[in-house]
Formats: C-alpha cells, sequence, structure tokens
C-alpha cells in the first residue's frame, strides 16, 4: 500500500509538473484551530508575499521559519492559522500552509480569490535563491493543472493588493518581469 501511495505521488507530480509540497505536519506546523472557508475553483490571482524573517536554505531551517511565521500569525496576529497557502523556501522546496482549498488571510480583500505565496525570508536588498523562484513557479504552475488556479491568472505582489513593502523591492522586481504579472 506504502509503494501504491509513493507511485501516485509520483506521477501526479511527473503529471502536473508539481514540485514536492511538505506538508504543514512534516514541517512540524500546528493544526488549525478553525476551519476556513473554502476557496472557489479556480482562483484568478496570485499573491506574492515574504516573510520578512530569517531566509533559510535547507529543510531544517525553512521548517523551523515556517513554524515561526505560523506562531506570528496565530498568536500575534490572532489568526486561526498561519496566512499563507504555501510557503516556498531557498531549499527549493514548498511548505504547506492552508493548501489550495482553504481561504488565507494576509491580504485582504483577496483574501477569498487568490492563492498566497509567501517566499521564506526577507526580499529587500537580495533576491530569493533561483531554486525557490522556480519552486515558487513549479506551484503555480501545478495549480493551473489542478484545476486550483486559473489558466488565466494574474500574480500580483502583496504591495499592490494593500499598504506594505511585501514582497520586498528585490523579490517585486523579478515578479514583475513575470509573464502573468499585473499590478
Amino acid at each position: 500500500m506504502k509503494l501504491l501511495v509513493i507511485l501516485l505521488l509520483a506521477f501526479c507530480a511527473i503529471t502536473h509538473g508539481c514540485p514536492t509540497i511538505l506538508s504543514k505536519s512534516a514541517w512540524g506546523g500546528k493544526a488549525a484551530k478553525c476551519s476556513s472557508n473554502r476557496l472557489p475553483r479556480p482562483v484568478k490571482f496570485v499573491i506574492i508575499h515574504h516573510t520578512a524573517g530569517e531566509f533559510c536554505s535547507s529543510q531544517s531551517t525553512c521548517s523551523a521559519q515556517a513554524r515561526i511565521a505560523q506562531k506570528h500569525h496565530m498568536d500575534n496576529q490572532g489568526w486561526c492559522d498561519i496566512g499563507y497557502n504555501f510557503l516556498v523556501g531557498e531549499d527549493g522546496q514548498v511548505y504547506e500552509g492552508r493548501g489550495w482549498a482553504n481561504v488565507g488571510v494576509h491580504a485582504p480583500p483577496y483574501n477569498s480569490i487568490s492563492i498566497r505565496i509567501s517566499f521564506i525570508g526577507t526580499f529587500t536588498n537580495r533576491a530569493p535563491s533561483a531554486s525557490a523562484l522556480n519552486a515558487a513557479q513549479s506551484l503555480i504552475r501545478c495549480g493551473v493543472s489542478g484545476g486550483y488556479i486559473s489558466s488565466s491568472y494574474i500574480v500580483k505582489g502583496h504591495r499592490n493588493v494593500g499598504s506594505t513593502e511585501c514582497p520586498g523591492a528585490k523579490l517585486y522586481a523579478i515578479i514583475k518581469k513575470w509573464s502573468n504579472f499585473k499590478a
């Protein structure tokens, strides 16, 4: 049975071009304290964030930074879970937040019509690694293939939908060059 599950996951990744997505339990995240509203399928927008914390370059350091972000959102912001749908580490891996199906927070009024992807780290004075950028773009393609994100999606930086410097000047300069970007 375990081999069948592994083969199915591999088939899904190959078929949809999906990156490996580490589950919340795999990175040591807490379970949500609420039931999130369900996102409609497909969503029109992808909102790019950064955590504005320390950068990470290994699964252990990225997991630790994801836990710090979740703790901040739950304890300081009073949210019932981490605000993002996914986080991307400079180790080139994707970390599950609220996932594909659940409405996140952090970018009103776009919460119920977007997937939020946050790069782990601060990208004001430096750009994320190529592996992190590739993982994020692969995740977006996966969302389109899986019917979670519209094929005519629009990418925005968090600053385009709220009063913030997020996702940092260097990361913002990069996403502005992505083909589906629209301020």
